[in-house]
């Protein structure tokens, strides 16, 4: 191969279209901007969001009132009654893989995201699930959701069920009384700490260092 064999690859290159060249030429007299106006004239060119002096879209439509909070949770929600009825009827059935059960015993039917979403009382098991109080509940149930509302917990709680929140719990007062003994303990030490030092070793070194200065002074 010398290098008068090199050439661009078939398709690569497109051979580039003169205007304004004569009719024969595909693209001559109005070389492709139409007849009169300000878009075929030099320098006419407008913004793509004019529209001629109307009023633009822009300002047409209603503004948007509000804001959404950044960290807004978006729940799925499912009403207690709804749950109470589908346990009912045997419409969540028993599947021990997703923690569902119910035997002679009357043990409550336990009920997560897994078995709504098999059910199809909510479309997703990534998204979390909220439970609200509407309607009655006429089974024992064991509830495990992200969040749930005091009015459908109540009646939970009613019926002889069991609530377990998977959410974000907040501290405990056992927790809160840990930390406060702790805060209580560091700020005790400090105090006694700089008294310490005001009396104990470092005040003493300074007369020290004084006498050895009036030492040397007297030696010289």
């Amino acid at each position: 191969m010398k290098l008068h064999d090199l050439k661009p690859a078939p398709g690569s290159r497109k051979e580039r279209t003169r205007v304004g060249r004569g009719i024969s030429a595909g693209k001559g007299k109005t070389a492709g901007r139409g007849t009169k106006g300000q878009k075929a004239r030099a320098g006419g060119s407008i913004p793509a969001w004019f529209e001629g002096g109307q009023t633009p879209l822009q300002i047409r439509v209603p503004k948007l009132r509000g804001f959404k909070r950044r960290d807004r949770v978006e729940y799925q929600v499912v009403n207690v009654g709804r749950i109470s009825a589908y346990a009912a009827a045997g419409r969540f059935g028993v599947e021990p893989e997703l923690g569902a059960s119910r035997d002679s015993a009357g043990d409550p039917v336990t009920i997560n995201v897994e078995v709504l979403r098999r059910a199809g009382l909510v479309g997703s098991e990534r998204k979390p699930v909220k439970v609200l109080g509407s309607g009655d509940v006429t089974e024992r149930l064991f509830v495990a959701t992200d969040a749930i509302t005091r009015s459908a917990r109540q009646k939970i709680e009613a019926a002889g069920g069991f609530v377990q929140v998977l959410g974000p719990q907040r501290a405990t007062e056992e927790d809160a009384a840990t930390d406060s003994e702790a805060s209580t303990a560091v700020s005790v030490e400090g105090p006694v700490a700089s008294a310490e030092t005001e009396s104990g070793e470092g005040a003493e070194a300074v007369p020290e260092r004084r006498s050895r200065a009036s030492t040397e002074s007297a030696d010289s």
